[in-house]
Parts: structure tokens; sequence; C-alpha cells
């Protein structure tokens, strides 16, 4: 499956569903969600592991117990419902694919860090925004193994757990790359032709600004 046009099963009706982890935690920013020793890396392989590393994983690495994504019944999470203002701090993407490898499709949340929602949405990370009230509501329901499932519809928008129904909302833009299974590069490849008028186009009526850094190169020597 490529990173830029995915699978388009249930593309017209896109419904996540599974085991959601509660995760009430306030300003959990990008540095806890993946840690800095987890970036020294070329490629995004591994960072799986990673992943709220601190939290999962005592000072000696040894696995905590206690933390909800050490527990059974929250192992195969494919939803974590968590505090406001949910991945603030820094810039960094590391974050956003943690999360996907690590087997997280959605992450439901009052707020989230305005840089963590753009680099989420654009690589298909779903990032739903609900009432405080309602956030409320699920992470009760999710605190009990047994009522801990819940599903996320894109075509309709809602939020569904054991006692709770939320509708939410997204932009026009977001809402058609999940339904269409595209992430940021795939939504602008879609629009190639018109890209490639447009320059064609710009280079006509603006011959003299084409490739000027190489033209300078060239007049002063610097370019074999």
């Amino acid at each position: 499956m490529s990173d830029t046009k995915l699978n388009k099963t249930n593309m017209q009706n896109l419904l996540i569903e599974g085991v959601g982890a509660p995760l009430p935690i306030s300003n959990l920013d990008t540095d806890q969600i993946m840690p800095k020793q987890f970036l020294r890396i070329i490629n995004k392989a591994g960072l799986d592991k990673g992943l709220l590393y601190d939290l999962r994983f005592d000072a000696q690495g040894q696995q905590r117990d206690d933390f909800i994504l050490n527990q059974p019944a929250y192992a195969q999470a494919k939803i974590l419902v968590g505090g406001p203002n949910f991945g603030c701090g820094s810039s960094r993407e590391h974050a956003v694919w943690g999360l996907q490898q690590y087997g997280i499709q959605v992450v439901i949340a009052s707020s989230f860090g305005e840089i963590f929602y753009s680099n989420a949405m654009n690589n298909r990370l779903l990032l739903v925004m609900l009432d405080e009230a309602d956030v409320q509501r699920i992470l009760t329901d999710l605190s009990d193994p047994r009522t801990n499932r819940i599903s996320v519809d894109v075509q309709s928008m809602t939020v569904h757990s054991h006692s709770c129904t939320a509708q939410f909302s997204m932009s026009g833009r977001h809402r058609h790359m999940f339904l269409e299974g595209l992430d940021i590069i795939g939504a602008t490849l879609a629009h190639v032709d018109e890209v490639r008028a447009f320059t064609e186009n710009y280079w006509q009526q603006r011959p003299w600004l084409k490739a000027v850094a190489r033209k300078t190169g060239d007049r002063l020597g610097l370019t074999k």
C-alpha cells in the first residue's frame, strides 16, 4: 500500500472501529509522544518503539504494567482519547508517524496543538475534536474494559461509544482526503495537470525569471 494513494476499502463509508484507550493527560506534548532519542534516524522505521516511551517504560527500560497501553484489554487499541491540547509542543512529525506505526488510527480530544493537527491530518491520522463533556463521557466508557470499544464514521462525522454519540466537524479538504484515501502528497498530485499548466503559463509570461540561479552561476563561472 503506497503512502500517497491508499487502498480504497470502505472509502465511501469510512468506518474506524475497535478498542479505545483512555489517555486523559492535559497538554501531552510531542516530546512525550516521541522522545528526542528516537529521532536519530534517516527514515521512519521503528518509531512505534519510542511512542510514549517514558510513560510505557521506567528508567530501567522495564514495562510499566499500570500504563494503559501495557494492559491486555487495551493492547490492540486503534483509538486514543486524550486530554485537552493533545500534541502541543515542538513540530516533530515523528510523533504522528509513531502513533500510526503503533496502530493508532484516531485520536479524540477537545483540542490539539495546531502544528500536530496539521501534521496528523496531512498523514491521514484522524484527529477528532469533541466538546469536553463528550470526551469525558467517552473516557468513562473506555475506563471499563467491558465497554472500551468505539467507532468513528468519517462519512457521517460521528463518534459512537458505549453511552455517547457525538458529532464532529472537519474541513472539506481533510474529509475528502480521508474518504478518497489520500495523504497530502496524493491530494496535491490529484491537481498535477493544473500545476503543470500554471507553471508553463508562468514561465511563458516571465521567461527572465526561469533558472535565474543557474544563469547567474554560468555568468560568474561558478557552474560546470
